[in-house]
C-alpha cells in the first residue's frame, strides 16, 4: 500500500496534499539498546544449549553471544542462508547434469522428461546419515525463543529492588524497593530517559515486600514490612489500608488483622474484590477490598507446636479456588477453598526445605507447583503426588526474602534468578530449565555485581523482566527482542525527549519585596539592639566581681576555708555560725530554765529522786 500510494503521489505535483511525516528509525535506538557480548562480563560467559555447536560449511564455528542464548536454530539457519547469498553460493535447486552420449535426446538436444537426480558420493551420503541422528531432532526448534537480544534498565531506586507488577496489558510497571518506595513506569508515556511517572512511599520506615494487580488492572495491592496493606488505583491514589489487629489478644482468629510485619500478598487472578496476604504473626488473611475493617478469613497453618511461626510466601493458583503457603519450619501447605473449609490444610508437606520459602507459584494446569528458597534450591512439585519433588535444582545462590520462580507464557520454560556470593564471580544470573526434560537450558547474565531478585516474563508483550541491586542501588532489568517482542520496551526507546523550542522559554518574574526574607531585611539600629538588650535579664545582669586570694563573697569553693558541706548548710539556714562570738557556759545555760520546765529525756524518770543540781559560781563571782 505504500507503494502504491508513493506511485499515484509522484503523479501529482509536490504541493499536492499534505506531505507524510517521516517516521523516524527505530534501528538506530535498538542498535543502541543491543546486550554487550564482549567476554568481559563473566556472568554471561557460559556456554549457550540452544546454538548449534559444530562447524558449519567447514569454516565458520558460532560463538556463544550472551544478548542471543535463548535463540532458535531456525533463526540461525536463516542468518547462515543470507551469509551464503551474499557469497555468491547457488540458491535452489541444483543445475541439471550435463546428458551422457548416447543418452536420450530430442531432435534439437533437449533434454526431454525431468532432469536425472545427482548422483551422490559414499562420503556426502555417510554425512547425511550423521546429520539426521545428530540427536536434536528437532527438539530445539520447538523450544521457545527467549527474547534476549536487547535489554534496558529502569532507575531511580537507591536499594534492591524486591517487588515487581506489570499490569495485563503490559503498558505499566510497578517497581517496589528496600528503599521503602514504589515508583511507577508507562511505556506509553516514557521516552528513552526511562524516568518513573510518579513515586510512591506506603508506609514510612518499611520495605516494599510485594505488588499485585487486580485482574483488571484498575488497582494494585501493595504489601510493606507493616501489619497493614494498602490499595492504590492505577494512578497511585490510595483507596484504602486495612486495619491493624490488636497485638494482645493471644487467638488469631479473634483479631480483625495481621497483628505483624506482612511478608507477601497477591490479588485473587479471577476475583477483583479478593486478596490474599500472609504475614510473620504466623497466619493467612483472606480480604475484601470492600470492606477495610476486618478480613474474610483467617488461616492458621498447621504446626507440630502451638507456635507463631511466620509465614513467608503465599500465591493463588490461576482459578482463584486454591492457596498455597510458605512456613517458617520448612513445610508447604495447601488450601481449597469451598465450601465449609477451615484452617485445615488439604496438603501438607513437612520439612520441604532447609531455609525460609521465598516464591511458590501454581502452573496454569494447576498440576505443577516451584518453590524457590534460601537454601539455594529450586523444586519442582506435582501436586497429584506430593511425597518428594520431581525435580531439585541446586546451587542457585538466593540471599533475598523476595526471590521468585516463573513460568515462560507457554509454560514450557521455568526460570529464577540467583544472588551474587561474596567470593563469588558468576555474578546475578537468570537460569532456564526445560519444564519436560527437567534440564539446564540457558544461564543469562543480568548484572555482574547486583543480585537478581524479582523475575517475570509477561505474555502479550514477550520481554523479560529480572530487579537487580544491593544496598546502594537497585534497577529492573527489560529485556527484549525487536523481531518478536510487541509494544512495552520498544514504545519508549525510540521516543526522544522532547527538544525545547523558543516558546518553552519563560521569562523569569522579577519580584520586588526586599523584606520578605531576613536575608534581605535591613539591619536593625543600634539603639533598638541596646534597648532589647536592656530587656533580657541574662544580658542586663551585673557582672559578677573576680575574686581574688582564697575566695570571698560565699561563691562555691570559696568559703573562708570551711568545707563545702559546711557552706551548703550554712547557705540553707541549718547552720548559724555564733559559737565564735558566743561564751560556751551561757551558750548552755540559757536552755536551763527551759529543760526545768519541760523536760523531755532522762530528766522525768527521776525528777522525784534526783538531787537539785547546784551549779558552781564563775571565777569572777568568787574574787568579787
Amino acid at each position: 500500500m505504500e507503494d502504491m500510494d508513493e506511485a499515484m503521489r509522484a503523479q501529482f505535483p509536490l504541493s499536492f496534499g499534505k506531505p507524510s511525516k517521516p517516521q523516524p528509525h527505530t534501528s538506530g535506538a535498538h542498535s543502541a539498546t543491543r546486550r554487550n557480548t564482549s567476554s568481559a562480563n563473566p556472568a554471561a560467559s557460559f556456554p549457550n544449549p540452544n546454538r548449534d555447536s559444530r562447524p558449519d560449511h567447514g569454516a565458520r564455528i558460532e560463538v556463544f553471544e550472551p544478548g542471543r542464548a535463548g535463540s532458535s536454530r531456525a533463526a540461525d539457519e536463516s542468518r547462515v542462508s543470507s551469509e551464503d547469498e551474499d557469497d555468491g553460493a547457488m540458491i535452489g535447486p541444483p543445475l541439471p547434469l550435463p546428458m551422457a552420449a548416447g543418452s536420450e535426446e530430442g531432435d534439437d538436444g533437449v533434454i526431454i522428461g525431468p532432469p536425472r537426480p545427482p548422483t551422490l558420493s559414499s562420503e556426502q551420503i555417510d554425512s547425511d546419515d550423521e546429520s539426521e541422528s545428530s540427536g536434536l531432532d528437532g527438539d530445539m526448534e520447538d523450544m521457545p525463543r527467549i527474547p534476549l537480544s536487547n535489554e534496558i534498565v529502569l532507575k531511580g531506586h537507591t536499594k534492591v529492588v524486591s517487588a515487581l507488577a506489570v499490569d495485563h496489558s503490559g503498558s505499566r510497571v510497578l517497581t517496589g524497593s528496600y528503599d521503602y518506595t514504589v515508583r511507577m513506569y508507562d511505556f506509553q508515556g516514557m521516552n528513552s530517559k526511562l524516568q518513573s511517572f510518579r513515586q510512591l512511599e506506603p508506609f514510612e520506615g518499611h520495605q516494599v515486600r510485594s505488588l499485585s494487580w487486580s485482574p483488571t488492572s484498575d488497582r494494585f495491592l501493595c504489601v510493606t514490612g507493616s501489619a497493614q496493606a494498602k490499595i492504590y488505583d492505577r494512578d497511585g491514589l490510595t483507596l484504602g489500608e486495612f486495619i491493624k489487629g490488636d497485638m494482645y489478644i493471644r487467638d488469631l482468629k479473634n483479631t480483625k488483622g495481621h497483628i505483624s510485619g506482612l511478608t507477601g500478598g497477591e490479588w485473587n487472578p479471577k476475583s477483583k474484590e479478593t486478596i490474599l496476604t500472609s504475614s510473620e504473626d504466623g497466619s493467612l488473611r483472606i480480604w475484601d477490598v470492600a470492606d477495610f475493617k476486618s478480613q474474610k478469613q483467617v488461616i492458621k497453618p498447621k504446626l507440630a507446636r502451638p507456635l507463631r511461626i511466620p509465614v513467608t510466601a503465599c500465591a493463588w493458583d490461576h482459578d482463584g479456588k486454591r492457596i498455597v503457603g510458605g512456613i517458617g519450619d520448612g513445610s508447604i501447605q495447601l488450601w481449597s477453598i469451598k465450601a465449609g473449609w477451615g484452617s485445615r490444610p488439604d496438603i501438607h508437606v513437612g520439612d520441604v526445605h532447609s531455609d525460609d520459602i521465598t516464591g511458590l507459584k501454581f502452573s496454569t494446569d494447576g498440576q505443577v507447583l516451584l518453590s524457590r528458597s534460601m537454601d539455594s534450591t529450586l523444586k519442582i512439585w506435582d501436586l497429584r503426588q506430593m511425597r518428594t519433588p520431581i525435580k531439585v535444582f541446586a546451587d542457585l545462590p538466593n540471599h533475598y526474602a523476595q526471590t521468585n520462580a516463573a513460568f515462560s507464557p507457554d509454560e514450557q520454560l521455568i526460570f529464577t534468578g540467583t544472588s551474587v556470593e561474596k567470593e563469588g564471580t558468576s555474578g546475578g544470573l537468570l537460569f532456564f530449565f526445560d519444564r519436560r526434560k527437567l534440564e539446564l537450558v540457558s544461564q543469562v547474565g543480568i548484572s555482574p555485581t547486583y543480585s537478581v531478585i524479582r523475575c517475570t516474563w509477561h505474555p502479550k508483550i514477550n520481554q523479560v523482566f529480572a530487579t537487580v541491586g544491593d544496598k546502594k542501588e537497585g534497577g529492573t532489568h527489560i529485556l527484549y527482542d525487536s523481531s518478536v517482542s510487541q509494544r512495552g520496551a520498544l514504545v519508549c526507546v525510540g521516543r526522544a525527549p522532547r527538544k525545547k523550542s523558543v516558546e518553552d522559554f519563560e521569562v523569569q518574574p522579577v519580584i520586588h519585596n526586599p523584606h520578605a526574607l531576613p536575608l534581605f531585611r535591613d539591619a536593625p539600629s543600634r539603639k533598638r539592639l541596646r534597648e532589647k538588650a536592656l530587656k533580657d535579664p541574662m544580658k542586663s545582669h551585673k557582672p559578677e566581681l573576680p575574686v581574688t586570694g582564697p575566695g570571698f563573697g560565699g561563691r562555691v569553693g570559696v568559703t573562708k576555708g570551711s568545707l563545702l558541706t559546711q557552706y551548703l548548710l550554712k547557705q540553707g539556714g541549718l547552720i548559724k555560725e555564733t559559737w565564735m562570738d558566743e561564751d560556751p557556759r551561757e551558750a548552755i545555760l540559757k536552755y536551763a530554765d527551759a529543760a526545768a520546765k519541760d523536760p523531755k529525756f532522762i530528766a522525768p524518770a527521776y525528777a522525784e529522786t534526783q538531787p537539785e543540781p547546784v551549779f558552781a559560781k564563775s571565777d569572777s563571782e568568787e574574787e568579787k
